[in-house]
């Protein structure tokens, strides 16, 4: 971890009085404080705090080391800042985000990005399950979701939709739904729940449809029902972005134009707004730019 931003939170949590407050001051989360907070104690070898449920007290060591801290801040501040010229764009960024999205989008724009800053480095952890940052050192996540937890920062970068789509060769032997209502007598292929679920569908009218669905097969890896889809094993819902490329190409059918299955927002989430890397931020930034250029307007700010 940076120890110059450990010894910033550690004069922050000193002069507020508490790891909430220390949170508010600079812009972080409370998890990302304590993880700073931790490390600081441990590479120092000694408890820096008396703690309680509402503040913090400083113990004997942590008063020696609160002014040695203090020292290195007012040094660094009068470093002068490297030029910002894409050139000097150096170090690791840790990126996750669903193997949907690391196949259909992220994957091409980290390879642009890299292309156009030779000197980074992504590692990119492609996972269906929600990761904690803090825990896995994770710099950036790209979620698909309207129910991002608190404590979280999110940049809105746009939004997923999705379509409901079969394989020709499963029409041609099971026929296509000219209705919703008809989904209900088709193998429908389900995420995360074996069994019946229940597809949600928005109308032109504006009236809201739930159609109980069923199938033999289901999956907590939406990739894993798109093969299976255009291998011809039933009808799924699939994000847009993850079936434009096979209905584009024939292995798909988009069924049902007029119903529209909810959508959800794609955010990028990270732990801080001001502590963050030169390189962390032209990635975020050049983020948002290709993911208004995939067709999807951009969701509402969080």
């Amino acid at each position: 971890m940076d120890r110059l931003t450990a010894a910033r939170v550690f004069v922050t949590i000193a002069e507020r009085g508490s790891l909430t407050a220390a949170a508010g001051a600079l812009d972080m989360s409370r998890a990302m404080v304590t993880r700073y907070l931790n490390e600081m104690e441990s590479w120092t070898g000694a408890r820096l705090f008396h703690r309680n449920t509402r503040r913090v007290g400083l113990t004997a060591a942590g008063e020696r080391i609160l002014a040695r801290s203090r020292e290195l801040l007012a040094m660094a501040e009068q470093l002068p800042e490297p030029p910002d010229d894409g050139a000097g764009m150096l170090g690791v960024l840790r990126v996750t985000c669903s193997q949907s999205l690391a196949q259909t989008l992220l994957a091409d724009v980290v390879a642009r990005f890299l292309d156009r800053h030779p000197g980074a480095a992504i590692d990119l952890l492609a996972a269906e399950r929600i990761v904690d940052l803090v825990e896995e050192r994770i710099d950036l996540s790209i979620r698909v979701t309207d129910t991002l937890p608190q404590g979280v920062i999110a940049r809105p970068l746009g939004v997923c939709r999705s379509v409901i789509c079969a394989a020709p060769s499963y029409l041609a032997r099971h026929g296509a739904p000219a209705a919703l209502s008809d989904l209900m007598g088709h193998n429908c292929l389900s995420y995360a729940h074996f069994g019946r679920s229940l597809w949600r569908f928005s109308m032109p009218d504006g009236s809201r449809v739930d159609v109980p669905v069923a199938g033999n097969l289901s999956a907590n890896d939406s990739m894993a029902l798109l093969a299976a889809a255009i291998a011809g094993a039933g009808i799924s819902m699939q994000p847009r972005h993850a079936a434009a490329a096979p209905i584009a190409r024939g292995e798909l059918v988009a069924l049902l134009p007029e119903a529209e299955p909810p959508s959800l927002g794609i955010h990028a989430v990270y732990a801080s707004r001001r502590h963050q890397t030169a390189l962390m931020r032209a990635f975020l930034d050049f983020t948002v730019d290709r993911f208004a250029g995939t067709g999807e307007p951009p969701s509402k700010p969080c």
